[in-house]
């Protein structure tokens, strides 16, 4: 298979997140669904965390065992951990600042208004979680790209743009195990996770819009489609990458990056939860998210990947 083959097939890989993405556009659940579906979420995310995790930790302590053996070097083995430490603190402290910055720019209006000016959403200043999926503010028309460079999104808007981000770095990784399988000469191999992935993404496009779907406005397809190519368009690029050279220290970077801002983001994700007042729900919701990740992950496993 030729590697522009490869290349439309990663793509497809990841394009299988729009599939979950029209969850977002339903209209006013009934409390026990939106909990179900904002808890699915957090189960199908701490799933992510896990294997981003392990996938990351695992080139480390093969440098530390290939250090003792004396097979490879001590810097190396350092330099691993601190690439690990460092997108994972990056990721997950970052998002707190950038999450910081958009709310103090959504206080203050930064363009005029085009028509006779509406009283500003309560809710406009606050950060993810701070609020029930009731009292999120609408979501984004046709300016959405104007929106995300001034700092208006509301705070269910910057929720998913954070799960968005969290989980394109997660698919980027898989990109390059993709790219990697496929430089390799493994060539079914990149094509059994290429089917894996792309199960596995389908359920994650559901993840980034589970918190928006109490919305009193439903998102624009705009806004879901700008959404879907910042978390699943990362599979395409990295499976460009890997397919051009094996780098460790770029896999556990990326990794780590992933796991930080995953975490962040299932912290927010609670924090809704624990507005909702659904308990039942929650633990039922998270369960079911999690068997839906280790489902997909079988996948992969059954390939011998």
């Amino acid at each position: 298979m030729s590697s522009g083959n490869i290349l439309i097939l990663g793509a497809i890989a990841g394009l299988t997140i729009f599939l979950g993405l029209p969850v977002g556009r339903i209209r006013k659940p009934a409390p026990r669904l939106q909990a179900f579906l904002n808890a699915s979420a957090i189960g199908v995310l701490l799933f992510l965390l896990w294997d981003v995790l392990s996938a990351g930790w695992e080139p480390v302590e093969a440098g530390l065992l290939s250090a003792k053996a004396g097979t490879a070097s001590w810097p190396h083995f350092l330099g691993l951990a601190a690439i690990f430490a460092s997108g994972l603190t990056i990721g997950l402290v970052t998002l707190v600042y950038y999450d910081r910055y958009m709310s103090a720019k959504a206080k203050r209006p930064t363009v005029p208004p085009l028509a006779p000016a509406a009283p500003a959403p309560a809710a406009a200043g606050m950060g993810p979680g701070a609020a029930s999926v009731k009292e999120l503010a609408p979501s984004l028309g046709a300016g959405a790209l104007t929106r995300f460079r001034v700092g208006a999104l509301s705070p269910a808007e910057r929720l998913a743009f954070f799960i968005a981000v969290g989980i394109g770095l997660h698919n980027f990784g898989e990109g390059l195990a993709i790219g990697q399988s496929a430089a390799k000469g493994e060539v079914s191999l990149a094509l059994m996770l290429i089917i894996g992935f792309g199960l596995h993404n389908a359920t994650e496009g559901f993840g980034i819009v589970a918190p928006m779907a109490g919305e009193a406005t439903r998102p624009s397809w705009g806004f879901l489609t700008v959404m879907g190519l910042i978390g699943g368009g990362p599979t395409f690029v990295g499976t460009l990458v890997g397919q051009s050279f094996v780098n460790n220290a770029i896999f556990v970077a990326f990794l780590a990056l992933a796991a930080g801002s995953i975490l962040y983001v299932i912290i927010q994700l609670l924090n809704v939860a624990a507005k909702l007042r659904q308990k039942e729900m929650l633990m039922w919701g998270i369960l079911a998210g999690m068997f839906a990740g280790f489902a997909t992950d079988l996948v992969l496993k059954a390939a011998g990947a």
